[in-house]
């Protein structure tokens, strides 16, 4: 009986006490969770929230398990703290690292300031993953990170502000696996011990302020590393050829370097690598054969090199999706077996020397999206199915020789939303439906030999931005229905064979900023209510038919800073609205305006916008009178016809006396022919201002033929003066057989004479006792002292000059001429700029 009762005893005794150690482990865990919430809570108090990213960190749970971004396990400690995308601001929280259990912290993607130190991160001897990516950190990074995170396998502080050098002891990371610091302003170069973390699978270094500096040979010690990013490193020299040990690359990239020599042959072998960028060094060199050997490879980009050759049949063989070689020397043709790639969404090849046709299956079989062969020398036809999965979203082939039409096919192409296929020999009328597809918004045809009319099915090219169909052999009248296109910033339509008139709808077009369809046939006027085009920078309608009034509403574009109206028939007087705008180009010649030109315009610089217009003056003094026109009544007519009677008795008494003074002055002076003046440029001064600058202080040279004169005009413009002497014969007439030869030898010759040895002759003056001849003003003074410069420089330096000037005074391109007489002398100006020979 006893000893029940003492077993009883000793059983309750045991249940008690497991009782107390269930409550004391209770008690443990509360305190725990508490102790992690705090922490929480104190980091939050010491970031800047303004998107309330943490409202539900609250201050009534006991455990912060269900707060957003924290994990727990199954013990309900924390684990992970991941704050990404939050917009937090403030010093990096280094209180998380109290955190026990955690093993995981994300801050990207906020607003982390300051500096990072290792005493940051003296706690945190759990973390495994560490990602402070795309913040606003500063100073350099702390050396002691290997020893204060041993266990770290993941490290991203890239896009941020960090500089200084990569600490060289980074070397000594056991476990790390992944190393980012690409995007900050790191200096020096790349630490060779880098080489030394051997657990490496991924290094990402680009786009650091490094000093031109060889990529480490150690990094061939990363045998496990799949992704190696040094783009923008400023990497220099050939690439080592220890990299060839890392066969398990998957993501190649040593692009935008300074990188030198072939394309590493090595590169073959890499059987696992999906993605090769090396585009914007300086390889050389052709491509290396057997590249088909990569059988994972889906994206290539070489371009932007100095590479040469052919494009290898091993490359195109691939299942690729990317293709980039642009900016190359790149001859032969393009491989017919790059049309059996049913994944290329991306073929670049433009600037180039590829020749041929292009495979005629190219896009029948791949989901092409962008494909530009532009400056290249490809000829034929566009292939048929190019478009041939619906995919495709730019075309561009500008600068080559394809000729034929544009394919039936593309006209089906809705994905189309750049075309550009100018500077070729296309041909033939565009199919209908290639001018309304829906998504276009750039379409440039220009400098072709395209036929036929605008159809009205481009209203469905709701999308179309930019229409550049300049220099073809497009006809008819333009359709209305551009006007629909309220987003049209741009219409180029120059030198075609348009007719009719401007379609009222353009002025519906709010947003056009350069409407161009000069040298057309286009008639009528100016369509009214162009006020709406307040974004338009370029308006030319010259060389057409139009007619009418100028539209005073010109004026009201603001932004308008080009317009040309010139070779026109546009009548009435020139708005005075137009000298609201500040205009870099005007050009209103070859009309038939009248009346005042505006003030503002009334300058000789202006003089040659305005040729062609005989019925226009400049108001000068009140010397440019308008004449009103007369009320149709009785009394007004009398006054008329009184006024008129009284000005004409008064007029041709002033003309008897004028006569009769100038019959006495010829008898007593030798007989002045007036001047005539003969222009072979387009002149931006006037007759008055060289006339001005005959003076001694401006003489620069003399000799048997003449004297030169320095004349610097009004607007800038310097140029060389050479009045011809007169040879005495009885003390004061001319020998004019002499001089006439001499005149006329230089005008005949100048005035034609194209070529780059000799300067141009802009006007010439004649009359009875001055010949004048106006030159372009060379600074390097005669041909003779050119040849006394040049002396030292041997005697092969001066025959080719000699030569050179010879040939051009006898030939003188197509415009051939006599040689030119000038007592016996080469003109003093025929030598330009003899330095450069």
């Amino acid at each position: 009986h006893d000893s029940k009762i003492n077993n009883i005893f000793f059983f309750n005794k045991m249940i008690l006490c497991l009782i107390v150690l269930l409550c004391l482990s209770s008690t443990q865990t509360t305190l725990s969770l508490n102790n992690d919430a705090t922490i929480l809570r104190q980091a939050k108090l010491g970031l800047s929230d303004p998107d309330q990213s943490l409202s539900s960190w609250s201050n009534n749970d006991a455990t912060p398990c269900q707060w957003r971004g924290i994990t727990c396990d199954v013990t309900s400690a924390v684990v992970s703290v991941n704050l990404s995308n939050f917009m937090l601001a403030g010093p990096f929280p280094s209180i998380l690292c109290r955190l026990s259990s955690l093993s995981f912290l994300s801050l990207t993607n906020n607003n982390i300031n300051g500096s990072l130190s290792g005493d940051d991160f003296t706690a945190c001897k759990n973390l495994s993953f560490l990602d402070l990516s795309e913040n606003l950190l500063v100073g350099s990074i702390p050396e002691s990170l290997p020893f204060k995170l041993p266990n770290l396998q993941f490290l991203d502080i890239s896009g941020n502000n960090l500089s200084d050098m990569i600490p060289a002891r980074f070397g000594e990371f056991r476990k790390l696996e992944s190393l980012n610091l690409a995007g900050n302003f790191l200096s020096g170069s790349i630490p060779a011990s880098l080489g030394n973390v051997s657990t490496l699978r991924e290094l990402k270094l680009a786009y650091n302020l490094f000093s031109p500096s060889r990529i480490p040979s150690q990094l061939g010690n990363l045998t496990e590393l799949r992704v190696l990013w040094l783009g923008g490193c400023n990497l220099v020299g050939t690439v080592p050829p220890s990299l060839s040990r890392l066969t398990r690359l998957v993501n190649l990239d040593l692009s935008t370097n300074r990188l030198t020599g072939p394309v590493p042959s090595w590169i073959t072998q890499l059987k696992s690598v999906e993605q090769i960028e090396l585009f914007n060094n300086s390889f050389s060199g052709e491509l290396p054969e057997a590249m088909d050997n990569m059988t994972m490879l889906r994206r290539f980009d070489a371009s932007m090199n100095k590479l040469n050759g052919s494009i290898p049949d091993g490359l195109t063989r691939l299942n690729l999706e990317s293709l980039n070689l642009f900016e190359n020397m790149l001859e032969g043709t393009l491989p017919e077996s790059i049309t059996r790639s049913k994944t290329l969404t991306e073929l670049k090849l433009f600037n180039n020397r590829l020749t041929e046709a292009v495979p005629s299956q190219l896009g029948a079989n791949s989901p092409l999206q962008f494909v530009d062969l532009s400056y290249n020398r490809f000829s034929g036809e566009i292939p048929e199915n190019m478009c041939g999965e619906g995919k495709l979203e730019y075309l561009m082939l500008i600068g080559n020789s394809f000729s034929g039409g544009i394919p039936n096919n593309l006209g089906k192409c809705r994905s189309l939303t750049r075309v550009r296929l100018s500077n070729n020999k296309l041909s033939g009328q565009i199919p209908d439906e290639f001018w309304g597809l829906p998504r276009l918004s750039l379409l440039e045809l220009s400098d072709n030999l395209f036929t036929g009319k605008i159809p009205e099915t481009i209203s469905g090219a709701k999308n179309l931005s930019n229409m550049r169909i300049s220099k073809n052999r497009f006809s008819g009248s333009i359709p209305g229905e551009i006007g629909l296109l309220d987003g049209l910033i741009e219409i180029s339509g120059a030198e075609n064979s348009f007719t009719g008139e401007i379609p009222n709808g353009l002025v519906k077009l709010k947003q056009l900023s350069r409407l161009d369809l000069s040298t057309n046939q286009l008639s009528g006027e100016i369509p009214g209510g162009i006020r709406g085009w307040k974004n338009l920078n370029e308006l030319n309608l010259a060389n057409n038919h139009l007619s009418g009034e100028i539209p005073r509403d010109i004026g009201t574009l603001h932004v308008l800073n080009y317009l040309d109206l010139s070779n026109n028939q546009f009548s009435g007087e020139i708005p005075l609205e137009l000298q609201n705008l500040k205009l870099n180009v005007l050009n209103l010649s070859y009309n038939h305006l009248s009346g005042r030109i505006p003030p503002l315009y009334a300058d000789k610089i202006y003089a040659h916008d305005f040729l062609g217009n005989p019925d226009l003056c400049v108001d000068l003094d009140g010397l440019c009178h308008k004449i009103a026109r007369p009320k149709n009544n009785g009394y007004a007519l009398i006054l008329l016809s009184i006024f008129t009677l009284a000005g004409l008795v008064f007029f041709v008494g002033i003309f008897m006396l004028i006569a009769k003074c100038r019959k006495i002055r010829d008898s007593k002076s030798p007989k002045l022919a007036a001047p005539k003046w003969r222009s072979f440029h387009k002149l931006r001064f006037s007759e008055h201002e060289i006339v001005d600058c005959l003076d001694e202080r401006n003489v620069i040279g003399s000799g048997s033929s003449g004297i030169v004169y320095r004349a610097e005009l009004s607007g800038g413009e310097v140029v060389a003066v050479k009045k011809l002497n007169k040879t005495a014969k009885g003390g004061d007439e001319y020998n004019d057989s002499l001089n006439r030869d001499v005149f006329a030898a230089e005008v005949e010759t100048l005035g034609t004479i194209r070529h780059k040895s000799i300067v141009r002759l802009w006007c010439c003056c004649s009359s009875g006792d001055c010949k004048l001849l106006v030159y372009e003003y060379m600074p390097n003074g005669s041909l003779a002292d050119a040849l006394h410069r040049h002396r030292k420089g041997g005697v092969l330096k001066v025959v080719i000059m000699l030569q050179e000037v010879s040939g051009a005074v006898s030939c003188g391109g197509k415009n051939a001429s006599k040689p030119t007489k000038s007592g016996g002398k080469l003109s003093p100006y025929y030598t330009e700029d003899l330095n450069n020979v």
